[in-house]
C-alpha cells in the first residue's frame, strides 16, 4: 500500500485526505494530544483497517472524534449535565467522556462490544478542519503500532505505518504530547480512567465535586488506549526515585556498566550533575519546573532512543501534580514498573 504524504496546511491536501475519509480509507492527522489514525466512525470495514495496520487487539475499544457537539446526538441518547459542564469548559481540548453508547450508533468494532463510547472534540484546527471537511464521525486511536510510544511528529507516524495506512497528514509537533484525559461519566461518580492535560483538580472544580480515580485493581469498564501495553520502546526503561543529586549518582554508577550503551533522558536539573553522560544517548526533556514541557518531550524521547543501539534508558521521577500525574502514568507504563 501506497502511503500519501499530505500538509495539513494546503487545502488541496486536506481535500484529498476527507475524500480518503469517505472512501472508507485510514488517514493520519495531528492533534494537540497526539497524532491520531482515523477512520469513518460508521463504516464497520474501515474501522477494522486501523486495527489492522495498528496491530491493535480487536477487543480494545476505539475513541470517537467530533468536530460539533451537536454530533454527539449520534452517538448517546442523553448528555448529563456533568457532561455539559465538562464540554463548555474543556472542549475543544484533550479530554475524552465515557457515556453510555446509543445502542446500534457505531459498530460493534468501535466500542469493542462495550455498551459505552468515548467521545473527544480535539482542538487542533487540521483535525478539525480535516473532519468537518470529511463530514464524519471519525475512530480514532493513536497513529502507531500498537504498543509503541505515541507518535508526536508526522516522522514518528511515518516510521510505524509507512505502507500500511493510505496517508499521513503532516501538522507539525503536537503541543500537549500526551494522550488525552478519559473520563467515565457513565456511572453515579465521574471516574478518571486515564489521566491527562486535564487534571484532577481542574475536572473537580467545574463539576463543584470529588471525582474518583480507577486504582489498578479496579473492575470498572475498560477504556480506549488503556486495555493493553502502551508507551514500549526496544530497550527496557528505569526510573530512578531520589534527588537529583542521589538519582545522578545512581545512573552515573548504571552508565559505568554499560559503558556506552545506555541512554538517559532526565531533566536539566538532573543532566548538568552527571558525569558519565554520552552527549549523543542523551535527552533534556526540560526543567522540572515546567512539567508540561517534559511531557511534551517524553514520546519524542522513547522515540529517539529507539533509533539507537542502547540497551537501557534511565530517567526520573517526578512530582505526581497537576500534569504530572499523567506524566509518571506514561512513564511507569513505559518502564512497566521497573524502579533503580
Amino acid at each position: 500500500m501506497e502511503t500519501k504524504l499530505l500538509r495539513g496546511e494546503l487545502e488541496k491536501d486536506l481535500q484529498e485526505a476527507a475524500q480518503l475519509l469517505r472512501d472508507g480509507k485510514t488517514v493520519a492527522f495531528p492533534t494537540e494530544t497526539v497524532y491520531g489514525l482515523g477512520a469513518n466512525a460508521l463504516d464497520a470495514d474501515a474501522v477494522r483497517k486501523i486495527y489492522e495496520a495498528k496491530g491493535r487487539p480487536a477487543n480494545n475499544p476505539l475513541n470517537v472524534l467530533i468536530y460539533d457537539q451537536a454530533q454527539l446526538a449520534e452517538l448517546v441518547d442523553s448528555v448529563p449535565e456533568t457532561a455539559q459542564k465538562l464540554m463548555d469548559a474543556f472542549w475543544p481540548g484533550p479530554l475524552t467522556l465515557i457515556f453510555k453508547c446509543r445502542k446500534h450508533a457505531v459498530p460493534v468494532c468501535v466500542t469493542g462490544g462495550l455498551d459505552t463510547i468515548g467521545v473527544r472534540m480535539p482542538n487542533h484546527p487540521v483535525a478539525l478542519r480535516l473532519m468537518r471537511m470529511a463530514g464524519l464521525l471519525v475512530a480514532a486511536p493513536s497513529a502507531n503500532l500498537s504498543g509503541k510510544p505515541s507518535p508526536t511528529a508526522a516522522s514518528h507516524v511515518k516510521d510505524d505505518l509507512e505502507g500500511r495506512i493510505h496517508a499521513i497528514v503532516s501538522g507539525g509537533s503536537c503541543a500537549v504530547g500526551l494522550e488525552s484525559t478519559i473520563l467515565d461519566i457513565s456511572g453515579e461518580i465521574p471516574t478518571i480512567l486515564r489521566p491527562g492535560a486535564v487534571t484532577q483538580e481542574q475536572i473537580e472544580e467545574v463539576l463543584g465535586m470529588k471525582i474518583k480515580e480507577r486504582t489498578s485493581d479496579s473492575s470498572l469498564v475498560q477504556n480506549p488506549g488503556e486495555k493493553y501495553a502502551h508507551y514500549t520502546p526496544e530497550a527496557p526503561v528505569y526510573v530512578c526515585d531520589g534527588t537529583p543529586e542521589e538519582i545522578a549518582a545512581k545512573i552515573d554508577r548504571e552508565l559505568e556498566l554499560h559503558r556506552g550503551r545506555a541512554g538517559v533522558m532526565l531533566s536539566k536539573q538532573t543532566l548538568r550533575l552527571l558525569q558519565n553522560a554520552d552527549e549523543n544517548l542523551t535527552v533534556n526533556l526540560g526543567s522540572r519546573d515546567d512539567l508540561e514541557q517534559i511531557s511534551g518531550n517524553l514520546f519524542a524521547a522513547l522515540r529517539y532512543f529507539d533509533q539507537t543501539e542502547v540497551e537501557a534508558i534511565y530517567t526520573e521521577n517526578f512530582p505526581e501534580e497537576k500534569i504530572g500525574a499523567a506524566l509518571m502514568n506514561r512513564l511507569n507504563k513505559a518502564a512497566n514498573h521497573k524502579k533503580l
